[in-house]
């Protein structure tokens, strides 16, 4: 099944504009199933790193990426994510994945085995996708496709809190700085930069509250899947 037949809600928009939030939101709202695109580069990069696979190693890998045995299950406390059935959520954070994800998502056979993969997520009853190309390029046909921004500004402070919780300094001014700098790169990336499908619906969150936000998506939703 494609999803013409599935309903697919796409969030794309740039960093800490709280898709991942939303989508989770969305997603056990409708009791739908949820994909975190971010994410998947840093779990091939992990899983590939359990499995001693050589970066060089690219049919390997991305043979590897096609069937990653992932699950993204919503909680309390934000998204857990499971790889062979153990939960990474924090290790596909450290800077190690990071940086070898990095590398990983340079190999061309590495990215058609996770669009492929990314797709497979399109099951009943339905699927929340966020990232950044998921509206544009992974689920181009979706019958939902919202364009998630807020200022970088309000993204840095939503950042700088986050951070603070957690009991790690932070300073405004840099967040600012390094996420108008991500937009940039984002936006002017060669292979699915960073912008609106032509007919996603725009949603400037910066004075808007999380429960504003998800009902916002939730009517937009109830609207176009009617």
């Amino acid at each position: 099944m494609t999803s013409k037949t599935i309903p697919v809600i796409t969030i794309d928009g740039p960093s800490g504009a709280g898709k991942g939030t939303i989508a989770q939101n969305v997603a056990t709202a409708l009791s739908f199933h949820i994909l975190d695109s971010g994410s998947l580069y840093r779990l091939t990069a992990l899983a590939s790193q359990d499995d001693e696979i050589d970066l060089s190693d690219e049919s390997a890998i991305a043979e590897l990426a096609l069937n990653l045995p992932v699950e993204f299950i919503p909680t309390d406390t934000g998204l857990q994510i499971l790889l062979r059935d153990e939960d990474v959520t924090e290790a596909i954070r450290k800077e190690e994945i990071g940086m070898r994800a990095s590398k990983i998502a340079a190999l061309p056979k590495v990215r058609k085995s996770l669009l492929e993969r990314q797709r497979s997520f399109s099951e009943e009853p339905g699927l929340v996708a966020d990232g950044r190309d998921m509206g544009t390029t992974v689920f181009s046909d979706a019958p939902v496709k919202i364009f998630m921004t807020a200022s970088a500004e309000e993204r840095a402070e939503r950042r700088y809190k986050q951070l603070k919780e957690k009991g790690i300094n932070a300073n405004i001014a840099a967040l600012v700085k390094d996420l108008k700098s991500r937009d940039e790169q984002d936006a002017n990336r060669a292979v699915s930069p960073l912008k609106p499908a032509e007919d996603a619906i725009l949603l400037d969150t910066t004075e808007m509250s999380i429960e504003e936000v998800t009902q916002k998506v939730l009517d937009l939703a109830k609207q176009r899947l009617a």
